[in-house]
């Protein structure tokens, strides 16, 4: 039996429960509701956040949660890990310590990283009444709002090459259904054009050449707006959406880049007065039907 308060070997892998234990009370104790865009309701006595909140935004159960704060329970894995770090708030600096505390490696701070910032997370936690998303550099969703998911569906459900929107684009026919048909060409010379851009600066190793081998051997548009070698071909402020539910969508997005983190969050929004302004608010209603 581990005394309470001591470290756990297993092999060569170290876990300093009581270290993980109080970490994890101090950051949670930080942070308010409202910082994670939760409501703060009634009669809240609580310091910070409760451990059942965390374990809601971490996507785990809050006994598993209670366990770590308790310093029992068996060891983290890095998906687990990664879930807490997310969903606590951490930084960089913070989320490898948090790593290291439970016994792993801290995943590599470079533009494959899925950890999204503390400040992303703030301003996205902001826009619940706003259709909005993190992705990354390839097009990966990370996070979206209840709005966002009411206009693209949700985008965070697929795995592999999949998670890629400019990978959707070639190989799965219904990922053009959401937009105009006379968006359809400019859309892939500039999925083409950036992909040819992320390969350029981050090398032949990188997983955007690794995404440009699978679409070579799979679509045959793809080789050949790639044969184009065209670059620099920039995504359009204004974007023409076909909902299935509103119908036509003419939406400004605007984009907010954490370069450190090589990721993006993408805001829609729509003209007051105009009617895809008016429509907004109807998939607003229809975004929190979809949450009940």
């Amino acid at each position: 039996m581990l005394e309470r308060g001591r470290t756990l070997r297993r092999g060569s892998v170290v876990i300093d429960r009581a270290g993980l234990a109080g970490f994890l009370r101090n950051r949670r104790e930080a942070l308010q509701p409202e910082d994670v865009g939760m409501p703060r309701g009634q009669r809240r006595r609580t310091s910070g956040l409760r451990r059942e909140e965390v374990a809601t935004l971490c996507n785990m159960s809050a006994d598993y949660y209670s366990r770590l704060e308790r310093e029992r329970g068996p060891q983290p894995s890095l998906q687990m890990l990664a879930a807490i770090a997310q969903g606590l708030h951490l930084s960089i600096d913070e989320r490898d310590h948090l790593f290291r505390l439970a016994g792993h490696n801290p995943p590599p701070r470079d533009s494959s990283s899925e950890h999204i910032s503390p400040g992303l997370l703030r301003v996205l936690d902001r826009l619940q009444d706003t259709p909005a998303e993190i992705v990354t550099e390839l097009g990966e969703t990370l996070r979206q709002t209840p709005m966002g998911v009411a206009l693209t569906g949700d985008t965070t459900q697929y795995t592999g090459p999949a998670r890629s929107s400019g990978y959707r684009w070639f190989t799965d026919p219904s990922a053009r259904d959401l937009y105009a048909p006379e968006q359809h060409a400019f859309m892939t010379r500039m999925y083409a054009a950036g992909l040819r851009a992320i390969i350029a600066l981050r090398g032949p190793d990188s997983r955007a050449a690794y995404l440009a081998d699978l679409l070579l051997d799979s679509s045959e548009e793809f080789r050949r707006v790639w044969d184009d070698h065209e670059i620099g071909i920039r995504p359009r402020e204004v974007k023409h959406f076909v909902h299935p539910e509103v119908g036509a969508l003419e939406l400004n997005c605007q984009r907010l880049i954490d370069p450190d983190q090589a990721h993006s969050l993408m805001v829609y929004t729509a003209v007051p007065g105009t009617e895809s302004y008016e429509k907004l608010q109807v998939l607003s209603v229809i975004g929190a039907q979809t949450l009940h």
